[in-house]
Formats: C-alpha cells, structure tokens, sequence
C-alpha cells in the first residue's frame, strides 16, 4: 500500500522528468521535475474532491452525524437571531424533520441540538469549521447544509437582516465567497417562493381571484432556473439540465448524501421541472 501511495506521489514527476531530460538535457530533467509535480498535486486534489470516490468503514455515517448536529444547532441559532423564536420557526425545524422522516430518537437528537443552538455564546463559527473540516473531501454535503439553513432563515416569510448576516457568516466559514453565496441565496430564495406560490395555488383552488394571485409567476419561474427572462432558449435548456444533473436523487445517492435528503431532492427537481415547464410553455419549445 506503502509503495502504491508512492507511486502515485511521484509517478508525474518522473515519467515528465525523464521526458524533459530526453529534450532537453539537465535542464529539461529540472523543468519536467517541477511541471511533473503541479500534475500529481492536481490528480491528488481531483481524487480527494471526487464526490463519487468509495467511502471507508464509518465515513459515511460520520458525514451524516456531522451534518444533521451541524443543521439543527445552526438552525436553532437562526431561530433565535431576532431574540424570539416564532411557531412559524419551530414548525419549520419539525417541518424539515417530518421532511427527513426521522425516527422519534432522531427527533430527541434533532431537538436538543436545536436548543443549544438557541443558548448564548453558541459557538457558531467552531460548529462551522468543525463541520467543513469533517466534509471537506465531499463538498457537495455543504450545498445540502446551506438549504437546510436557508429553509429555516425563510421559515416566517422574509429573510431578517440579522438571519442574513449569520448565513453570510455561515458561508464565509465553509470557504464560500460572498459573490457565489450571494447568487446561492437569490436563487434558493426564488425557488423557495415558487415553492410557497404553487402550495398557495393548491389550497386556494376554484378560490378565484385569490387563487390567480398565488400561483407561480413567469418570473419566479425563471428565477428559479437562475435566468433572465431576456435568455436564450438555449440558455434556459442548459441551467434546467444543470440544476437538474445536481440535484438529482440518484446522482445525490451515489455521492452518499443521506438517505433523508434523498427526499427533499425529489421535492426539489420537481418544482425546477415545473418552472421549466411554465417557461417552455410560454415560449413555444420542447
């Protein structure tokens, strides 16, 4: 195993090294030496962040550990960032817990991991790096993080100044620059209104007018996708399947996300087809 990291490690430099010395002499063995060396460090990094690489014994469960104690902590500290937590909060956490079909003792952990996010002095930024360090070889769990806390931040219909610096804090902890966060938030702010506007439209159907004014809109439509209502079909085609290729429950499956978000991803690619459908149809394309 030893000799296999080995060569690994060192299989760029010396099959580049021994190519540049053939060129070009001692001169070309030292330029192949140090080109062959920013290759394996690239192959090292591109097998570390491979999403779909093998888990070992017990990494799998330790990820979804991390991540359920870092989401309802989080969330709880969200909750409480305007000095009150609203029924409208508390259901959203029982919401999402009912979302992940948890057991009664995942709802016991869910729940004291909520309130001690609630308690002063919450180690935020701590919880934050603790969990980015034990993701840090699957990235894709900190997307998954993000829209559980987003979720929250959304619970009571708008997003508090106050909830917005913290997930903002939340991101910069993960290594998220603001302008990516930022394009992050707006995008899952409009799928979260299309979400709201067709449950709206559901409840209030044969309610007339009422119901008109709750169904989705064109625009949340394209927001959702994470266009612009000047874009091209094209355009439009390669952001539904890209949101789609993302968020899919097989593709989420195999990158080992839990079981749990594996639901919440069925959810959502079906609300990204129902946008595109709404913009195909008003567009004339199929």
């Amino acid at each position: 195993m030893r000799r296999s990291g080995l060569i690994r490690s060192w299989g760029g430099k010396i099959i580049v090294g021994l190519l540049g010395m053939l060129v070009g002499g001692p001169i070309g063995l030292i330029v192949g030496l140090l080109v062959g060396h920013f290759l394996d460090r690239g192959v090292e990094r591109l097998r570390a962040f491979n999403p779909f690489r093998p888990y070992a014994p017990g990494e799998k469960e330790a990820l979804q550990d991390a991540l359920f104690s870092a989401a309802f902590s989080i969330m709880g500290h969200l909750a409480k960032a305007d000095g009150q937590v609203s029924k409208e909060e508390l259901g959203a956490a029982q919401a999402v817990m009912t979302r992940m079909g948890l057991d009664e003792e995942q709802r016991r952990r869910a729940r004291d991991a909520f309130r001690s996010g609630k308690e002063e002095g919450f180690p935020l930024d701590d919880t934050v790096a603790a969990f980015r360090d034990k993701t840090r070889e699957r990235r894709h769990m900190v997307m998954v993080l993000l829209e559980f806390l987003i979720q929250m931040a959304l619970a009571d219909g708008e997003l508090d100044p106050r909830e917005e610096r913290i997930l903002f804090r939340v991101a910069e902890g993960l290594g998220i620059p603001e302008a990516q966060f930022r394009q992050i938030l707006n995008m899952m702010l409009a799928q979260a209104r299309f979400s709201w506007a067709g449950a709206g439209a559901g409840a209030g159907a044969g309610g007339g007018a009422a119901a008109d004014r709750s169904r989705p809109s064109l625009s949340q439509a394209y927001q959702v996708l994470g266009v612009s209502e000047s874009a091209s079909d094209q355009e439009v085609k390669k952001a539904y399947r890209r949101l789609m290729s993302e968020n899919h429950p097989d593709k989420m499956a195999a990158r080992g996300v839990p079981e749990e978000m594996i639901r919440v991803a069925t959810e959502k690619t079906a609300e990204i087809s129902k946008a595109y459908d709404m913009i195909k149809e008003s567009r004339g394309f199929h």
